[in-house]
């Protein structure tokens, strides 16, 4: 699961045996989901993984940071609230084309259903 959030860039996924990694390409956005969630686990560094940094945490804990990103949302539009975050802005661009992307696959599907 990807989640773009006013936190940061997170994917999740399970492992075999249960626990949860929750990933990201940047460490701080690791950093800022741990205080809003209050998650004690470190940050692990995997330099030769896909995401260079991850939490790996258990259901109790996945399902917590969830409902704390959940609880987070305070804003009507999330492009604009990401721009107006200094550390988050740079991200921006990044979002705007798979912004883009999305409303393409959007545009398609909605030629499709006209036929």
């Amino acid at each position: 699961m990807w989640l773009f959030t006013k936190r940061g860039f997170y994917s999740i996924v399970q492992k075999k045996g249960g626990e949860f990694h929750i990933r990201a390409r940047m460490k701080q956005d690791l950093e800022n989901l741990k205080d809003l969630a209050e998650i004690k686990r470190q940050v692990i560094l995997t330099r030769d993984a896909d995401y260079r940094y991850r939490l790996v945490v258990n259901q109790v804990e996945v399902v917590a940071a969830l409902m704390a990103l959940a609880q987070d949302i305070d804003y009507s539009n999330f492009k604009n609230c990401i721009a107006a975050d200094s550390y988050q802005r740079k991200k921006l661009p990044a979002l705007h084309e798979i912004w883009g992307l999305m409303a393409g696959l959007q545009k398609g599907e909605e030629k499709s259903e006209g036929d």
